[in-house]
């Protein structure tokens, strides 16, 4: 197992790595919208939230050699589901084809505070 991290994401606010690499797959840790300038959880609008989930995200996975174009799974954990429309508003700026697999749930708490939580596996080629 090889372990990522950039200071261009968050630093774990837990006993995690923001990423790691086992074999060609790069497992990113859940990313809630802390902007990893400031380490402060930012709040309002989901569009934004979630625009910074996905800059958390593609940071990790540069940092692990791989763009965003080499995910294959997401899973995104949101508070209220009625925000599902605008998340994927974003998402869709994020990922415009060859869209990966994806899962979204609601829940009802996440760390800090959150609205948005979200993950990815990318899969580096040999």
């Amino acid at each position: 197992m090889r372990v990522i991290y950039t200071d261009r994401a968050p630093a774990p606010i837990g006993p995690y790595h923001q990423a790691v690499q086992v074999g060609n797959f790069i497992f990113t840790s859940g990313q809630i919208p802390i902007d990893p300038k400031t380490n402060q959880l930012i709040k309002g609008d989901i569009k934004y939230e979630t625009r910074q989930v996905l800059e958390n995200i593609k940071a990790i996975l540069e940092a692990g050699g791989v763009s965003l174009r080499e995910v294959v799974k997401v899973n995104i954990f949101l508070v209220d589901i009625n925000d599902f429309p605008k998340v994927n508003e974003v998402y869709q700026e994020y990922f415009p084809e060859n869209f990966p697999a994806r899962t979204t749930v609601q829940v009802s708490a996440l760390p800090k505070g959150a609205r948005i939580e979200m993950d990815a596996i990318a899969y580096r080629p040999s």
